[in-house]
């Protein structure tokens, strides 16, 4: 039984939406997003990413910094650019990319529902990652960025869903950057919001697709002021979290390729002949024709130029356990880890990865700059994704990649 309920959202007048509006702040740094919010005094990178309001250089994990984050917040309700809607709600969500949308329902989850394992995860988190949004968190008193869940569609929910769309207009309808329509609609009506409520305590499991770390750290602030609030009854907002909720269905996981800077002392040819032991190599194209996997077990490689297809040898991987026959684990497994000994691709510094949105194009213009080797992936599927986390297994590192993005601003949640 999955908890999912209404919240009063701080959330952008119409006006200001587009403007509020900011990509998540882990895909960017300090820099990328000074440059972002240049000129927009209302660019809620200025909330989840404060530094760029202060010096250059400054420390991103000091006390300064979460406290400008708090104050830029403060600020966005004070002039009005912000405002708390004067009852619970539940929000639909849209977005739409490259003749695709996706639509998913904005409210809170529980916490207890994340420690209980109703949540589940595919990820592990990093101490210090989840330490600074804690804080962030904290001295915020807001989950300012949502946690991306998604769910097995339920008929009752996608028809409720398309039923309150039909019959009201948006409250946002804009175009943000990388040309993604955003849309949402305002749920204010009881009878729907508690009909939505029973029906994901119907629907069994909710799955973290993106964002680990924010999930993780929102649950500790919760522990937190728990402790602090040795009477707290459960229904306090501290309890729970921000989060979009979409229906398996309505997603697609797009390919998260990988680039190798050498062939760690090999050959081409002594290198080919090794990867010859666990996959078949075909050379299919050169330069300019980037090859795409179409089938899982099968991969694009780039070498000097030209593209090879890579297709794994039967027995070269566990066909029943759910994480070794990922592709990312058969090629780390079966080629990255024992012919170019990268066994740690979390921290060695000869591996990178380049999300799908950037196309196969990027990888052989890495190749021909600072890499030497390249490979395009098929991607991990839904399928692979609920398997994996109701086994309890953790997905190998760069396992997935969702596009497009869930843009933050335009619902916060207080705790307080």
């Amino acid at each position: 039984m999955a908890v999912f309920r209404p919240f009063q959202a701080i959330r952008p007048l119409p006006e200001f939406a587009a403007e509020v509006a900011a990509l998540p702040y882990d895909v960017m740094n300090s820099e990328e997003a000074r440059k972002m919010a240049e000129g927009n005094p209302h660019s809620f990178l200025r909330v989840d990413k404060a530094e760029i309001d202060l010096p250059p250089g400054t420390d991103l994990y000091s006390e300064a910094v979460y406290q400008k984050a708090r104050k830029n917040l403060e600020k966005l309700v004070r002039d009005n650019v912000c405002k708390k809607d004067a009852k619970p709600c539940v929000y639909i969500y849209t977005q739409t990319t490259d003749g695709r949308s996706q639509t998913g329902l904005v409210g809170c989850a529980s916490i207890d529902d994340y420690m209980n394992n109703v949540i589940k995860k595919h990820e592990l988190t990093r101490a210090d990652k989840e330490a600074d949004r804690v804080r962030h968190v904290d001295v915020c008193d807001a989950n300012t960025g949502p946690i991306f869940l998604c769910y097995r569609e339920q008929e009752e929910i996608s028809g409720m869903v398309a039923e309150w769309k039909s019959g009201h207009a948006p409250v946002y309808d804009f175009v943000s950057d990388g040309n993604v329509g955003n849309a949402v609609w305002v749920i204010d009506c009881g009878e729907t919001i508690v009909r939505l409520e029973r029906a994901f305590a119907q629907a069994g499991s909710l799955y973290i697709a993106d964002g680990h770390h924010r999930a993780a750290s929102a649950v500790k602030v919760g522990q937190k002021r728990r402790a602090a609030n040795p009477g707290f009854t459960g229904d306090e907002e501290f309890n729970f979290f921000l989060a979009v909720l979409f229906p398996q269905n309505e997603l697609a996981i797009m390919d998260y390729n990988r680039v190798i800077r050498d062939l760690n002392g090999l050959t081409a040819d002594a290198f080919l002949s090794q990867v010859s032991e666990k996959f078949e190599v075909t050379a299919v194209s050169g330069l300019g024709d980037p090859y795409r996997p179409t089938e899982k077990n099968t991969f694009g490689m780039l070498l000097d130029g030209k593209w090879y297809r890579l297709a794994a040898k039967p027995g070269s991987f566990d066909e029943k356990d759910p994480v070794a026959r990922l592709d990312v684990s058969i090629l780390q497994n079966n080629l990255i880890a024992p012919v170019l000994g990268i066994n740690d691709p979390r921290t060695d510094k000869r591996i990178d990865f380049v999300g799908g949105i950037r196309g196969l194009r990027e990888l052989e213009k890495r190749a021909s700059d600072d890499m030497r080797l390249a490979f395009s992936m098929y991607p991990t599927t839904l399928d692979d994704l609920f398997d994996i986390a109701d086994a309890g297994e953790i997905m190998p590192p760069k396992s997935t990649w969702f596009e497009p993005k869930l843009l933050s601003g335009l619902f916060i949640h207080l705790l307080s």
